[in-house]
């Protein structure tokens, strides 16, 4: 039985990954930093499953080192950080300290406890930021325009740093954004599917937003986590971009969203100011090409499909939330 450390578990994406890796017949740990208010909902259903949590932080080496002894992982998947971007304006040292420096302890606690671990580190499309070609591969060059981006871009290099100066199966998927109905309510899209619930359900009149003309590569994460999971399958370590090459308007997801509910989200849809980002990253688009060539992996679910997955999820909860007096 193979074993597996993730951290981030709580996350959409570890969540996702974890149930991946139990269907593969792992033994999967988890790594959860001690804190007063725990957030497991993502995560319990696994945790009966046998799924379980260790404690550590990114920012604590020494944890990260009795984590690693205390479970044997084989495989790290770093999936933990601080990952919302307007958040990284707000707060850009702490964003460095987990997203970039975080990086740099887990590989150096691998490299002390087991150099043979394999590890994977979640990068992101936001290191492309202001973009130099379209669509974007591996051999497109990071101009990131968020402390997050600045952070990941950091945290891929010291990957490559580590699997060049120290031979480790270390490896980064360039992750374009992946979207589910376990993302948080700060992420525009389920910002989006959960205002139009509760719009439909008459608790709210309007959602307000940002810049409706961005536009990204959107898939779902249950697929790419599929991804993460190849790239340390491989005989030798690389990096990989990892998108539906796919490119769809903040603007289109609101119309595909309204109307799953029946709604013209013209008619409540406010733009403010406040949410507009400090620097704009207007277009992303992967080239996930060499992924499907050397993976063989390639995205299931739709943008629409997508969408219309989260607002019908939305509708549920929201609609549980109603009948149960504002609990969910």
């Amino acid at each position: 039985m193979k074993k597996a450390l993730i951290t981030g578990i709580t996350g959409q994406d570890g969540s996702y990954l974890a149930e991946f890796l139990l269907g593969k017949g792992y033994r999967v740990y988890g790594l959860q930093r001690r804190s007063s208010t725990i957030t497991t909902e993502r995560v319990d259903h696994l945790l009966k499953e046998g799924v379980e949590l260790v404690s550590g932080d990114l920012i604590d080496e020494n944890s990260l080192i009795r984590a690693l002894e205390s479970t044997k992982a084989e495989e790290v998947y770093n999936l933990g950080a601080q990952s919302f971007v307007p958040t990284s304006w707000d707060q850009p040292i702490l964003t460095g300290e987990i997203t970039a420096l975080g990086v740099t302890r887990m590989l150096e606690a691998i490299r002390i406890v087991n150099p043979k671990i394999r590890f994977y580190q979640a990068s992101s499309s936001e290191m492309f930021g202001k973009v130099q070609e379209s669509p974007q591969s591996e051999k497109t060059p990071f101009y990131p325009r968020s402390p997050y981006g600045v952070a990941k871009a950091y945290g891929h290099w010291i990957t490559v740093n580590y699997r060049e100066s120290y031979g480790m199966f270390a490896v980064s998927g360039i992750l374009f954004n992946h979207e589910s109905p376990r993302r948080g309510l700060e992420f525009v899209t389920r910002k989006v599917t959960h205002g139009v619930a509760r719009i439909k359900a008459g608790l709210q009149k309007e959602l307000r937003m940002g810049n409706l003309e961005a536009k990204r590569d959107w898939g779902f994460a249950g697929d790419y986590v599929r991804a993460m999971w190849l790239m340390l399958q491989q005989k030798q370590p690389d990096d990989y971009v990892i998108a539906s090459g796919e490119t769809h308007s903040v603007r289109e997801m609101c119309e595909i969203a309204f109307a799953r509910a029946g709604l013209d989200y013209r008619r409540h849809i406010v733009q403010d100011r406040k949410y507009f980002r400090p620097a704009e990253v207007h277009v992303l688009t992967g080239d996930a090409r060499k992924a499907r060539r050397k993976l063989g992996w390639k995205p299931d679910v739709g943008f629409k499909n997508l969408i219309t997955m989260m607002v019908d999820k939305d509708m549920e909860l929201v609609a549980a939330e109603v009948r149960n007096g504002g609990r969910v």
